[in-house]
């Protein structure tokens, strides 16, 4: 006869049962800071051996936790006290839904029992405020409901278009007991759908790539989360099609591949023959993804879109076949049927499409200018400094943009940037996410000066927790892309609150214990950087670029004044048209 249970074995306590849900699921990597409502969690992440990352702002940690999860394509898990820990941390939250990437936020909240009472850190509705800008927000507020509602949030976060979800537990819930019987089980956390294309999509599909002469395939965000890379590689090389990624999708398809056309903004520099038919893996139509502009894909181009949101397909121009699916399972299903046609070679649209950015070095020859390195040359040394494998992380509006034309991936998630809510100053939680994903990885953060600015306290985070993080600073003393916007629109001697100066990023990186130098001469760079990764500690390598030269995409976000048309010039938008009065 068996021992009877003793009390303390049949009562579980609400932090426990979150903690050992999260471990089921696969999580053993949590990024926080703390907060006295979830010490009950800490001590069941102990209990459950759940790393936790600590920050010094909660922003940097809902960060951390998206560039976990775009490094891995597992779920990025963030948890944060009540109030302001939660109001903080609302941009990473956005950040990482408009971005498609599974995120779990988890807050704190004042006790159910003490509602209206003016508590500490409440007084506000957290899941009201959130639910705009999640996929799903939720308040538990039963403790024996803990695991099967994170469940829920976690199946929501993971499937189908994928996205942030935010769990409150106010903090009597957290630290309550629930006897094991009455615990409801969480079931269906790895659960993962894969939903296929119609076979009448898939032989439009093929009959639409083998008509066209200049066809690519662009891989996109929702290509990062599926098992595909051996399928798109035997796909490109079977229909002899140049493939272009976004920057969450790069990776998927190695850049290492002699098919692989690099970043999709390349694209926009075959200038004298463009793509008649393009396959759109997972990608969206936006500000940088031809929606309004015509830069990438002619009018006439035959647009194949691939998307788990039926509501994407199509939005802001025509598709011309629309497809709703897992695109895994859409590549996996093209691969077979493209397998059995018999394709044109394409040499010569393969060598321009696969060359485009070449033209880009005749464009920015100098290495020097007269007030500073050239920003294009100090980003291609920044990257090469790196190494092949390195992950890199873009963070800023110029500075990320220059970086974008260097920098190649050969694993999906070793490349993260600015997204759709262009958040400035995501970088140094991106990449302490991307580091801890993988201790011995090479990890290189590439920002601007003023992106810098918004979490330069997270130097601390890599230091405690001995990242070794090479933060590259692309310091041209302003903010590029708004100074240089001004002047396009108003005159060369035109600023308003654009200027920045008298900032030494090396020091303040050094009061935090990081390696750190200042390079002002192009022959310093990667010497700097090697020594930099060599030290085994987060660095800082602040590059003095030339502030007056101007990024091609800052020129292309403002767009010309038509001849033709009264228009009112603003920045990253349509023009504005100026109607006569009747």
């Amino acid at each position: 006869m068996s021992a009877p249970t003793s009390p303390s074995e049949n009562w579980i306590e609400g932090g426990e049962l979150l903690a050992r849900t999260l471990r089921v699921a696969g999580v053993d990597t949590v990024f926080a800071l703390h907060g006295g409502h979830l010490e009950s969690f800490y001590r069941g992440c102990f209990n459950n051996e759940i790393r936790l990352v600590d920050f010094r702002h909660e922003s940097a940690a809902g960060h951390a936790a998206d560039g976990y999860a775009r490094a891995t394509g597992k779920l990025g898990v963030c948890v944060i006290t009540a109030g302001p820990g939660f109001t903080n941390a609302i941009t990473a939250m956005l950040n990482a839904q408009l971005d498609s990437i599974p995120t779990l936020f988890i807050i704190g909240a004042p006790p159910l029992r003490e509602d209206e009472t003016n508590a500490l850190q409440g007084g506000f509705d957290q899941i009201a405020t959130a639910l705009p800008m999640v996929k799903y927000a939720h308040r538990i507020t039963n403790t024996e409901r803990i695991q099967d509602l994170t469940a829920l949030a976690i199946r929501k976060a993971t499937t189908g278009r994928r996205g942030a979800v935010l769990l409150e537990l106010p903090i009597d819930i957290l630290h309550m007991r629930a006897h094991k019987d009455d615990v409801r089980a969480p079931h269906g956390l790895h659960v993962h759908p894969r939903p296929a294309p119609h076979p009448d999509e898939i032989n439009a599909a093929i009959a639409i790539l083998k008509k066209s002469e200049r066809p690519v395939i662009v891989v996109g965000g929702e290509a990062r989360y599926s098992d595909c890379r051996n399928d798109l590689v035997a796909l490109a090389e079977a229909t002899r099609i140049p493939v272009f990624s976004n920057t969450r999708g790069m990776g998927v398809f190695p850049s290492s591949h002699p098919l692989n056309g690099q970043i999709i903004g390349n694209l926009a520099l075959l200038t004298d023959h463009r793509p008649d038919a393009a396959l759109l893996l997972g990608t969206r139509f936006g500000f940088r993804m031809a929606g309004r502009s015509t830069s990438f894909f002619p009018a006439e181009t035959k647009l194949i879109q691939v998307h788990s949101d039926a509501a994407e397909l199509s939005l802001l121009r025509h598709v011309e076949l629309p497809i709703v699916a897992d695109v895994g399972a859409a590549i996996h299903t093209l691969r077979a049927a493209a397998d059995t046609e018999k394709w044109p070679e394409r040499k010569a649209w393969i060598a321009a499409a696969t060359t485009a950015q070449a033209k880009l070095h005749k464009l920015y020859p100098n290495m020097q200018e007269p007030g500073g390195i050239h920003p294009f040359r100090a980003a291609e040394a920044a990257v090469r400094a790196a190494g092949n494998n390195a992950a890199i992380v873009l963070d800023g509006g110029e500075a990320a943009s220059w970086a974008a034309f260097h920098v190649r991936a050969d694993r999906a998630g070793h490349v993260q940037g600015v997204g759709y809510l262009g958040t400035l100053g995501s970088g140094p939680g991106h990449a302490i996410g991307a580091q801890v994903a993988e201790a011995g990885k090479r990890v290189m953060q590439i920002t601007g000066d003023g992106a810098m600015g918004f979490h330069i306290q997270e130097f601390d985070t890599m230091a405690r927790h001995r990242l070794p993080i090479c933060t590259v600073v692309l310091n041209n003393q302003i903010w590029g892309m708004s100074i240089h916007g001004q002047q396009i629109m108003y005159g060369a001697n035109y600023s308003a609150i654009s200027e920045l100066s008298g900032t030494h990023y090396a020091k303040v990186a050094a009061a935090f214990g990081c390696h750190a130098e200042r390079v002002t001469d192009y022959a310093e760079i990667e010497p700097a950087i090697a020594r930099a990764y060599a030290s085994g500690k987060p660095s800082c390598i602040e590059i003095m670029i030339d502030p007056d030269v101007v990024h091609p995409v800052t020129v292309a976000a403002l767009g010309t004044i038509s001849d033709e048309k009264r228009e009112i010039m603003i920045p990253y938008y349509e023009n504005i048209p100026v109607r006569a009065p009747a």
